[in-house]
């Protein structure tokens, strides 16, 4: 199992962000933060940059093609609220049953990528080739579905899930900006970091998409109870996102057992692999993610 020190893996070409650290964090059982994550490498937001509501206006009559490449635009500009920048680590506990090693730290962003300023933002839903490019473009990653049953149960702001209506227009921003009318005013005042959850299907990533390479992965959006909405699935096409759909960004350190290892290694290692997915091993997950983006 090739693991690499955190110096050394910070330090190669993988263009991974410094180690910072993280206020507020909090513990739970299974699925728990720590108190030290990394950043989102992108440049400072611009003065003058869209607001949330401003991005929406702008990219309403656009087709779905056209808006999600002006949001993966605006993301890789900068323009998100300071709040996706720290990453949260959470921590996943090894299967009773597993023999390898005990546990893995991931490093997710707080809430889905959203586009605009602290204060007037909106969390915009990404097709699995936009995804995919700002993943790539910034070296991270897609969670699992474990890594996202993780994120809820480490979540320290746990929102119930609010659909709408599933009509023909659930693919358009007036849905998204009401959705995200829905999920503010259920938070209110609660914090978003160190963790939100709840409030949207993830984008994730699963061997299943291998034999159906046209498709997108979606699982999550869990209730109170800790069950999902979303049963992990391939119904729609690589090219569909909906109000409903959220990306959650996964660092490229995984710490295991306190190693730092890359997580794309990590999911192709079959002693480490039953951290992070339920699937065994994922291999070629780089790849398969580059595919798309």
């Amino acid at each position: 199992m090739p693991r690499l020190s955190r110096r050394t893996l910070l330090g190669s070409g993988l263009g991974l962000a410094a180690l910072t650290t993280l206020p507020g964090t909090a513990h739970a059982s299974v699925g728990r933060t720590c108190a030290c994550g990394p950043a989102l490498p992108l440049g400072e937001r611009a003065i003058g940059a869209p607001t949330g509501s401003a991005f929406a206006r702008q990219v309403t009559a656009l087709s779905d093609h056209e808006r999600y490449a002006a949001a993966v635009e605006q993301v890789l500009a900068g323009n998100v609220p300071a709040f996706l920048r720290p990453l949260t680590p959470v921590v996943l506990d090894a299967p009773d049953d597993h023999l390898g090693p005990r546990q893995a730290t991931v490093f997710v962003t707080p809430d889905y990528v959203s586009i605009g300023s602290q204060r007037d933002f909106l969390r915009v839903p990404l097709d699995l080739d936009g995804a995919a490019h700002v993943a790539d473009a910034l070296e991270l990653a897609l969670p699992t579905p474990r890594i996202v049953d993780a994120v809820y149960r480490a979540a320290a702001t746990r929102l119930e899930p609010a659909p709408m209506p599933p009509t023909a227009a659930m693919r358009s921003m007036p849905y998204v900006v009401e959705h995200q009318r829905l999920v503010e005013a259920e938070r209110g005042s609660l914090p978003i970091l160190p963790l939100l959850a709840g409030h949207k299907k993830d984008l994730v990533l699963t061997n299943r998409l291998r034999d159906m390479p046209d498709r997108v992965a979606i699982y999550g959006w869990h209730r109170t109870s800790g069950e999902p909405i979303q049963p992990l699935s391939l119904v729609h096409g690589h090219g569909y996102a909906d109000y409903s759909h959220g990306v959650r960004l996964v660092h490229r350190m995984v710490l295991v057992d306190g190693q730092a290892m890359d997580y794309f290694d990590a999911l192709a290692d079959h002693t480490v692999a039953p951290l992070l997915t339920r699937e065994g091993r994922l291999d070629g997950a780089q790849e398969l993610l580059q595919r798309y983006g």
